[in-house]
């Protein structure tokens, strides 16, 4: 979702795990040359998708990072399966009303320069929480934590997940 602390966790986490860190929303409007919601305007929602799409593929081919990519990522069916199964995803599940909390000062979201922005915010996370959860591996319930908690959440997480996937055969003798 918009809003959910993305960029903000991201950064975080990437910090200490000593990654880099890439906001795809940052990349895609300095490679346009203008903020995304005058793309939006002038040019409509399918073409920066597309945009979107490309951009989303170029920046995980790295294969350390992390990527905090923007709340409509995941309307394309191909960028929730590139996601899913080229990268590990975190959705950070935040209610409708915890964002519009944060956002409802904010003018640089497009989607939500209307009327009553909790309802789009509502019919937003209905539409988008099931697609956040197909292509997440791990979904993080935000009730309030704080930044450092979530970051120190998500490490457990991809610690406890390596440690999993270490290979533990008994078969394997040592000689001296």
């Amino acid at each position: 979702m918009p809003g959910s602390g993305k960029s903000t966790v991201g950064r975080q986490l990437a910090r200490r795990l000593n990654f880099t860190f890439i906001d795809s929303d940052q990349e895609i409007e300095q490679r346009l040359g203008c903020s995304i919601r005058e793309y939006f305007e002038r040019e409509g929602e399918d073409r920066f998708r597309k945009i979107e799409s490309e951009v989303l593929k170029e920046l995980t081919q790295s294969k350390s990072g992390v990527l905090s990519t923007g709340g409509g990522t995941v309307l394309r069916p191909e960028n929730r399966a590139w996601l899913h199964q080229h990268t590990q995803v975190f959705y950070l599940r935040t209610s409708p009303e915890e964002v519009f909390k944060r956002l409802r000062h904010d003018r640089n979201r497009p989607l939500l320069q209307v009327g009553d922005p909790l309802l789009k915010l509502q019919e937003l996370f209905h539409l988008r929480d099931p697609l956040y959860r197909e292509a997440a591996h791990h979904v993080v319930e935000l009730n309030k934590p704080t930044i450092g908690a979530m970051v120190r959440k998500i490490i457990d997480i991809l610690a406890a997940a390596e440690t999993r996937s270490i290979p533990h055969d008994s078969s394997i003798q040592h000689k001296t």
